[in-house]
């Protein structure tokens, strides 16, 4: 035969599901705006409140478990807003990196374009451009290195830019 206390026990459990879960549940989905996991929510209150059914007294049960909800409400809200913290942290540092490999892919391919048009440059103009451009020395310099007056480096200097500039407008 079954002890008594232990049918009394189960008996009150489960009077006081029956009366408490459409309030629990009613009160769980108005704090979370009708979360899909209001009802596993629900679930873990009466089992958390089980845990603790050696302490339950009628009179107490209702602030009980009303602690054990909204205890449980601000445990799922804290985890819920921190995974979204986490979530668009991450989605902002993988946005990030795929903008800079993408960056990263078309400066060197435009690199290569210009310095493919570099080539076809004449002699003179291509010696002035490259110096400035990719070697970046100052008009003087080159000016003194090449034994070419200052005006004429900034004359082959703005063919080369324009050539060049023409040319990747159409790349």
């Amino acid at each position: 035969m079954k002890d008594t206390s232990t049918l009394i026990t189960v008996q009150f459990l489960t009077e006081v599901y029956v009366t408490y879960r459409p309030l629990v549940f009613r009160y769980i989905t108005g704090k979370l705006n009708g979360c899909l996991e209001a009802e596993d929510l629900v679930q873990d209150a009466f089992l958390r409140l089980l845990e603790y059914r050696s302490m339950l007294r009628p009179e107490t049960v209702r602030s009980f478990l009303y602690t054990i909800v909204r205890n449980l409400v601000t445990d799922y809200l804290r985890r819920h807003y921190k995974k979204q913290d986490v979530m668009a942290c991450m989605q902002e540092r993988l946005s990030t990196s795929v903008v800079d490999t993408e960056s990263l892919v078309i400066a060197d391919d435009l690199s290569h374009q210009e310095k493919m048009r570099v080539k076809q440059l004449t002699p003179k103009v291509r010696t002035v451009y490259s110096m400035i451009r990719f070697e970046e020395k100052t008009l003087s310099e080159v000016a003194e290195e090449l034994s070419i007056p200052k005006r004429t480096i900034e004359g082959y200097l703005l063919i080369g830019r324009k050539a060049i500039r023409e040319y990747m407008k159409c790349v």
